[in-house]
């Protein structure tokens, strides 16, 4: 070995144990970021990035040391939670077998990680076309639903986000499609049940359920039901604010699809692989309806490996994968399966199978979160509503119950980031968009962990109220 290489060897190995693997202090690694890095969905001279050095199971370190609960699981992919060895395990042993790999060739990894996907969705969804992510996912199923029909049209909810790609931006309903809003073309938005702020007048969840179905029949009817070739929901929206819902709604769009010939997709790739209490959501449909609720679609990413390596997909129908089977599916990617994601896969779903994550998420959203929130809620009169199901839930958050005035727009943002300083303060890493909270720690989170983090909560409100 060179004298050269031996102080670079040495100068590495003393960084790697120092400050991390880039060997860079907490305020060199902000130094740089603010000069190199252009961020996302910011306005960059405003940003103030929290410096994370550490993470571990549902907690993080960030910069001055201090440990908080992670309730945001980051953008709600750390299913598993942060560094969990087993998925650590298996990324360096598939890196030490085989790194990387170009789609056209079989792999064991891919193969494995596709079987043990489809073993999980719904109904007959065996085959798997593996994307770098949930955008990307979204943009293939809408591909493959028009070569499927022949048709263009999309409809989508308004309350909805379904990625920041371009086609992915113009299906998604929420306000940051307005300024990428140039690819719009053949994509159609309605109104989703979302009976808190219902826009068809309902009082009850059945009310809501049903007008919402009546609704969305009129829409296809005006659009013209042979011009639409799919229907896009998240089976439930979460960016959006966590609609579970109501019993029946899935059912009935999975009926109007077929009456038309219109392929219904599932968005799963936030509240997918455990994250609802099911390994999918949309399993909860099933559950309050009668017979189950298959879409022709799925799409996947995050929770799949947990986000330790960028993985998403689509499972597809054996009627929609018919079509390609002797023609030529023009899509994919260079990265499609690539072996280290697919490893995080194996070992995230093997990891849920045999620790029961996914029993362990739905008894935490009945036991845990729905008690504790419930009760929160009756001493806040700030929270307009607490709803979720699994380990996927949202605090609305009002500055009148009466009028239900989002708190943002009654205080400029100014009671909503106190709130959050304050939950930090005491070591609590809530989620934040518009007026609400979000909270969907890791599915590996304790119930005592949980507990923890909705007394913060319940102080941070008390002490910003109060202020």
């Amino acid at each position: 070995m060179s004298e050269t290489t031996s102080e670079t060897t040495s100068e590495t190995t003393s960084a790697v144990s120092g400050y991390g693997f880039a060997g860079l202090s907490p305020e060199e690694t902000y130094r740089l970021d603010r000069r190199h890095v252009f961020h996302s969905w910011s306005a960059q001279a405003a940003l103030d990035p929290m410096v994370i050095t550490k993470a571990e199971g549902s907690y993080i370190w960030d910069g001055q040391g201090n440990r908080l609960l992670d309730f945001t699981s980051q953008l709600v992919y750390t299913n598993l939670g942060h560094q969990h060895p087993r998925l650590v395990a298996a990324i360096q042993a598939q890196a030490a077998e085989l790194c990387t790999l170009a789609p056209p060739y079989a792999n064991a990894a891919r193969s494995q990680a596709a079987r043990l996907i489809a073993s999980h969705t719904p109904g007959e969804l065996d085959k798997v076309f593996f994307t770098n992510g949930g955008a990307d996912a979204n943009e293939h199923a809408i591909r493959m639903a028009r070569l499927h029909t022949g048709r263009q049209k999309v409809l989508a909810t308004y309350r909805s986000y379904h990625g920041g790609t371009q086609l992915a931006v113009n299906v998604t309903g929420d306000p940051r499609r307005w300024p990428n809003d140039q690819g719009a073309a053949g994509v159609k938005h309605f109104f989703g049940p979302y009976l808190y702020r219902s826009p068809f007048g309902a009082t009850t969840t059945e009310e809501e359920g049903q007008r919402a179905l009546e609704y969305l029949e009129q829409v296809i009817s005006f659009e013209g039901p042979d011009t639409i070739a799919a229907i896009i929901l998240e089976s439930i929206p979460g960016t959006a604010g966590v609609m579970v819902p109501p019993p029946g709604y899935l059912a009935g769009v999975r009926e109007l699809c077929d009456r038309h010939g219109i392929v219904f997709i599932a968005d799963e790739v936030m509240a997918g692989f455990g994250r609802a209490g099911r390994w999918f959501a949309i399993e909860h449909a099933t559950d309050r309806a009668d017979g189950s609720v298959v879409p022709d679609l799925l799409t996947f990413a995050k929770g799949v490996n947990s986000g330790y390596v960028p993985l998403g997909g689509v499972a597809i129908s054996p009627q929609i994968a018919a079509t390609f089977d002797e023609r030529v599916y023009p899509g994919g990617l260079t990265y499609s399966g690539h072996p280290l994601a697919c490893a995080a896969a194996i070992a995230t779903i093997t990891t849920m199978e045999d620790d029961r994550i996914v029993e362990h998420a739905a008894a935490l959203g009945e036991e845990v979160f729905r008690v504790g929130l419930t009760e929160l809620a009756e001493r806040h009169e700030w929270i307009g509503e607490a709803r979720g199901t699994g380990v996927f839930w949202v605090l609305e958050l009002v500055a009148d119950p009466d009028t239900r005035e989002p708190l943002t727009e009654h205080a400029g943002g100014n009671a909503l980031a106190a709130i959050v300083a304050a939950c930090k303060r005491r070591g609590l890493l809530p989620m934040v968009n518009a007026n609400r909270l979000h909270l969907v720690p890791p599915l590996t989170t304790t119930a005592a962990e949980v507990r923890a983090a909705i007394g913060i909560l319940d102080e941070a409100l008390t002490e910003v109220a109060g202020s």
